[in-house]
């Protein structure tokens, strides 16, 4: 969600967003758009309270100190609301206008307030927010409580002239939202949704399509290539970029080797493609010392084998459990009737922050187009 936000130096990212200028700010807006909103009071308050509030705490609480001045009553204060948004977000761009986090307070309240008994003018409201700042985070209570009823204004908001609300229909419906509140429907139900979105001319649109389908991918990657697959028989969108969505779409699936999201890149499981040889530095390996893998792939093809090269180190674990971790190696292509040497570097830190290194037998696969073509076995073992 915090696509695009900066972090001075010196800096935390809750201080760059909510601080006394950015508070300043927000007071103007209601205190020009609200009568007899008290900006002077509200501005006091809110950033005597922000000390010691976390970045979504202090979301919570700026919108305590605006709700205690504004109606009671949810269709009064959704008006109000509205009336002290901001100018919308540029709708001639197409990409990186974010806004401001301030701004989520009326997604804030909308849930707090019209769930339950105001749904209409809260979906409203969070259509007029989100031009302003994304109502991702906000929309999903909504599909939780009134998932049909969500649907119907989301199928509507696909087809909206302004790409703030149509990036809202697929962001807001993502599985896997990071920092969001989960969703309980099924999540292969927004699919005729991304398929209206898919030939978006905006990539702010599209990159949102494709991380929803990314997330889609770690539930079922065939669906996903299967979606792909029928956009690009349709043609709806530019062939360039559907070929970037389908990159971004299934980068998740590729590292795994997923064989299907590999061919629908052009990279084929049953490619004539042969293992030569394979090394990594010898048969025994210190922890803190560094592997030297070295391979040669072979083509007696007629033309040109395009290859996804990965390494997979399986690694030993005292629990005798193991683990895996695929690593990209080389993309390319080997000649017609030729080979293609690769060579990398891998230290294989002591103090790793992803996970800790063991001493005992490890083992490292070459892994090209998703398919396993050989292994090499090394002891690691622990420092001098």
């Amino acid at each position: 969600m915090a696509r695009g936000v900066g972090v001075s130096q010196g800096f935390s990212l809750k201080d760059q967003l909510f601080n006394v200028d950015s508070m300043g700010d927000l007071a103007a807006e209601f205190s020009a758009g609200v009568p007899g909103f008290d900006g002077e009071s509200f501005h006091q308050e809110v950033v005597a309270g922000l000390q010691g509030r976390e970045l979504m705490e202090r979301m919570e609480w700026i919108a305590d100190c605006i709700e205690k001045r504004l109606a009671p009553d949810f269709p009064e204060m959704a008006d109000q609301l509205e009336a002290a948004m901001p100018p919308a977000l540029d709708p001639t761009l197409t990409d990186d206008d974010f806004g401001r986090f301030i701004h989520a307070v009326p997604g804030i309240l909308a849930t707090r307030h019209g769930v339950e008994q105001h749904r209409e003018r809260a979906l409203d409201l969070l259509e007029a927010a989100t031009k302003r700042f994304s109502m991702e985070f906000y929309i999903r209570p909504f599909l939780n409580r009134w998932p049909e009823e969500t649907f119907a204004r989301l199928h509507a908001w696909a087809e909206d002239d302004n790409y703030h609300v149509r990036r809202l229909v697929s962001e807001g419906t993502r599985p896997k939202l990071p920092w969001a509140k989960k969703i309980e429907i099924d999540p292969m139900s927004p699919l005729p949704l991304l398929a209206k979105l898919h030939a978006d001319p905006t990539r702010y649109v599209t990159r949102s399509v494709s991380n929803h389908l990314n997330d889609i991918s770690k539930i079922s990657t065939n669906t996903v290539v299967s979606q792909l697959a029928d956009w690009k028989e349709h043609g709806k969108q530019a062939s360039k970029e559907l070929d970037w969505m389908t990159r971004h779409s299934l980068r998740t699936a590729v590292k795994a080797g997923h064989a299907g999201a590999l061919s629908a890149l052009g990279f084929h499981a049953d490619a004539p493609v042969t293992l030569d040889s394979l090394s990594v530095g010898g048969d025994s390996i210190q922890i803190g010392e560094a592997l030297q893998v070295e391979t040669t792939l072979s083509t007696d093809g007629t033309s040109p084998v395009p290859v996804m090269v990965d390494y997979v180190l399986s690694f030993h674990r005292p629990n005798g459990r193991g683990g895996e971790k695929v690593f990209k190696l080389k993309q390319g292509k080997i000649p017609a009737g030729k080979s293609l040497t690769l060579a990398k570097k891998h230290p294989l830190k002591a103090n790793a922050s992803t996970f800790q290194l063991h001493s005992g037998p490890h083992k490292l696969a070459i892994q090209v187009n998703g398919r396993v073509l050989g292994d090499v076995a090394f002891d690691l073992t622990d420092p001098a």
